[in-house]
């Protein structure tokens, strides 16, 4: 079931090319939800607005789409017997990534000064000393500390989705995919990706712009390898305990920032260097990297797609109007 939400596909929608039944739906529809799990085994729910979007006005929509959709997909569930569940989640219910003070060990920084971002002080620093933080891995166990409006619906959606399990009885894996990006992502815009942001400013022959000093850490992982790991998800649901939740970071185990993305694209396109801007989005966090161990162990998950070959071809990709 698919209703192609205008904000990444546009105001008709691109569907995508697959010989399945194709159903347009909303997912807060109930009757429509209930209908479109007659026959099923398993669902696996990626509806969902996505990005930063515009300003606090966006509210009401994402947690309309995320929340109340995942709630009325719950309960349409449970009423058809359906018991099993696999959740795209987000690396963005951390909020900001770990990090050690070499006085205080380990830490959690508090949002970041206005009046820092403003003069060009990014990093985060210890909230008992104010020493600059080394960033570390986050494991799933991490605190769970949302930052933007769509990280809150993230966080929301697991919520939902362990009281569900543990109200039936039923199996579900939450799947905190990191940047996902590849063929088929929307063009730029406020509900885009920053892969996506960055190419499509390179297609129309600008530089792409890099917020802050483009040293922000993220895991860039592909939308190939975020196929094989819901593959991965199914096939261990089928073991899974009932009545658990248990979640998993998506990532590629390599890092990078979000300069060299830019400059990796910038290459692929052979189109005008990045222009670092200084430029801070509210919400935005500094270093958000992820241990996959816990995917590789458990599920057998490991990305195969390195961050060259996969941003080379991204740059030659089709995108979503």
């Amino acid at each position: 079931m698919e209703v192609l939400h205008p904000a990444a596909h546009g105001a008709t929608g691109d569907p995508p090319h697959l010989d399945v039944p194709l159903i347009r739906a909303d997912v807060r529809d109930a009757a429509a939800v209930a209908a479109a799990l007659r026959g099923v085994d398993v669902v696996v729910h990626q509806a969902a607005m996505v990005g930063m979007g515009v300003d606090v006005a966006d509210l009401p929509e994402y947690v309309g789409c995320n929340d109340l959709g995942t709630a009325v997909l719950l309960a349409q569930m449970a009423a058809a017997g359906v018991g099993r569940l696999v959740l795209a989640s987000s690396m963005v219910v951390y909020g900001e990534g770990t990090y050690s003070c070499q006085v205080h060990g380990p830490t959690r920084p508090g949002i970041r000064a206005p009046a820092d971002l403003a003069s060009g002080r990014f990093e985060p620093t210890c909230p008992q000393c104010a020493a600059p933080l080394e960033p570390g891995l986050v494991d799933e166990d991490d605190r769970l500390e949302p930052r933007s409006v769509y990280a809150a619906t993230k966080v929301a959606q697991e919520h939902l989705t362990g009281a569900w399990v543990r109200a039936t009885g039923a199996r579900a894996i939450a799947l905190r995919y990191h940047n996902v990006y590849g063929p088929r992502m929307p063009r730029d815009s406020p509900y885009s990706g920053v892969a996506a942001i960055f190419r499509s400013a390179l297609e129309r022959g600008e530089p792409p712009r890099v917020f802050e000093d483009g040293r922000q850490r993220r895991d860039f992982v592909h939308v190939r390898d975020v196929a094989a790991a819901n593959l991965a998800a199914l096939a261990a649901l089928e073991e899974a305990p009932s009545g658990g939740l248990r979640a998993y970071n998506i990532a590629s185990g390599s890092p990078r920032t979000v300069g060299e993305l830019a400059t990796a694209l910038t290459a692929a396109m052979s189109g005008p260097p990045p222009v670092v801007s200084g430029q801070v989005r509210a919400g935005d966090v500094r270093h958000v990297v992820a241990s996959p161990a816990r995917a590789c162990r458990e599920l057998g998950f490991t990305a195969s797609v390195p961050f060259e070959e996969g941003v080379a071809a991204f740059a030659r990709a089709p995108l979503r109007a």
